[in-house]
Order: structure tokens, then sequence, then C-alpha cells
């Protein structure tokens, strides 16, 4: 008779769960929110124990395991804009799992079983964790060559701006879309959300959220003032706006991850930039 261990079954699954929501939230380019996903790791960790308990059985039939995976990505991903994405690459991230612990199996090995759906193993607890840290690695460089090679894969990186002695912290996404250059430098520039930027300014050379929509207006008056930061008029094109204006700053600094960049323009959307709100602003592929 095979005993299990409540708790290694609970923690391996646990552990897989968390690095497949991790890694299937890396490929999809959406932020990185641990906290819900060690959340859904947990429920998935209690689920591998619980079909197992007396009297719980009807846990694993199809609707019951669809049920609880629906709730485990709804707690690690609810309310993304690529809820449906990350859904689809955690599943293929499983089944590319799943299917490696089977072919292992058919070799002979004794690592990770398959019982009743879920992973167990009689290793001891700081083999599994290990196991783990391999599969997820494995499993994020092969997927990630997938990604580059269709071009689906997008980054989002941490964005510090600084003007003066003040600064700003924002997520950016890497939009190779985004081919806004400064007329004067020819350098890339940063397109961020400009609610999200007052705080860089003075209260007395502020500008209003009324006048990032209207940038003709706010330049003008920030230019009566003695003291105001590198405001300029910054035009673009986009899909319907042949001819738009952006209001825009030459800033001191930016940090994209720990590189950084000194006197790029950074100009204020007076919109967001994106649907879901897990970024705030969009650098080009060349900054």
């Amino acid at each position: 008779m095979t005993v299990i261990y409540v708790d290694t079954l609970f923690l391996l699954n646990a552990v897989i769960d968390y690095l497949l929501l991790l890694a299937a939230a890396r490929l999809a380019g959406e932020p990185l929110l641990r906290l819900r996903f060690a959340a859904g790791a947990a429920l998935g960790g209690l689920y591998a124990v619980a079909i197992f308990l007396p009297g719980l059985e009807f846990l694993n039939q199809p609707l019951c395991r669809m049920a609880f995976g629906v709730l485990m990505l709804l707690i690690a991903y609810g309310g993304s804009r690529r809820l449906l994405r990350q859904g689809i690459i955690f599943l293929a991230l499983t089944l590319a799992f799943g299917g490696g612990i089977f072919a292992i199996g058919l070799l002979g090995g004794s690592g990770l079983s398959l019982g009743r759906g879920v992973y167990y193993s009689p290793l001891d607890l700081k083999m599994v964790m290990l196991s783990g840290a391999v599969c997820y690695a494995v499993l994020t460089m092969t997927m990630g060559k997938i990604g580059r090679h269709t071009g689906t894969a997008s980054e989002l990186v941490p964005l510090r701006i600084c003007l003066g002695e003040r600064k700003t912290e924002l997520t950016a996404l890497v939009d190779t879309g985004n081919t806004l250059t400064d007329p004067m430098t020819g350098c890339p520039v940063v397109v961020a959300e400009g609610q999200n930027l007052l705080n860089l300014f003075p209260p007395s050379c502020r500008p209003t959220l009324q006048e990032l929509a209207d940038p003709v207006a706010a330049l003008g008056r920030l230019s009566d003032l003695p003291e105001k930061p590198r405001f300029q008029l910054l035009p673009y094109r986009t899909v319907g706006v042949d001819r738009g204006l952006l209001l825009a700053v030459r800033v001191d600094g930016i940090w994209l991850g720990k590189r950084k960049i000194s006197g790029r323009l950074v100009a204020l959307s007076p919109t967001p930039v994106s649907d879901g709100g897990s970024y705030r602003a969009l650098v080009g592929e060349r900054a």
C-alpha cells in the first residue's frame, strides 16, 4: 500500500502550480503578481490533497477539476485583459509538464508520479523544490524561444523617471509599435500616462488633466511662468489621428530596469496607454 504524506503532496503541487502560473505570466508579458500566484497555487495544493480524502473523491470528476482550474486562474490572473491568453499558456505549460512526467515514467524513472492527475514524489522536500525549479527553468526557456520566434512575446519593465529632485516609478511595456522620436535628437520618446507624472512638477507649474488634453493651451500658460520644467510640444501620428500634439518634458534621467538614460523626452498622454492598467508607459524597442 502506498503511503501519501499530506504535507509533501500539498507543497509539491503548490510549488509546481506557482511556477507554472509564474511562467505563464512571464510569457504573456503580464505583471508578476506573486502573492496572487501564491494564493492560486495554494488552492491547487489544497485541491490535490482534497481528492485523496475520504468522501471527497467526487472532486476528481472532470467538471470539478475544470471548476477548480478556472478558480485558480481567476485568483492568479483575474482582472487582466489577457486572462484568456494567460489561461491558454498555463494550460499549454501544464500539458507540456505532464507529458514530460509521463515520458520519465516510460523510461523507468521514479521521480514525480501522476496519481489522479496530481503530482507526488517520495523524495524529500529539498529534492522536490529543486525539481520544481529545474522544470520551471526548462519550461520558461523553451516557451520563451517559441514566443520570440512567433513575435508574440512582450516585455514589462520597471521605469523610473527623475526631474530635478522629484521622481516617479511606473511599469512600462516595451512596444515595438512605438516609433515616436525626438525631432531634435532622433532619440526614442517614452510615452507615459500624464496623470501618473504630475507629481514630478512643482505645484506652480504642474499641468492639469484638462491641459494634458489641450497641450497648446498648457504650453502657453506654462511658458509665462518664471520657473518651469522643459516643456515642449511633440507631434505624433497614430491610427485615427493624422496630426496630433502631445505635451512633452525633457527629464533629467530615465531608468529602464537598471539601465540609465539621460536627456530624453517623456510625452504626457492624456489618456491611458493600457486597456487593463497593467502598465502605465510605453517605451520603444530602441530605447
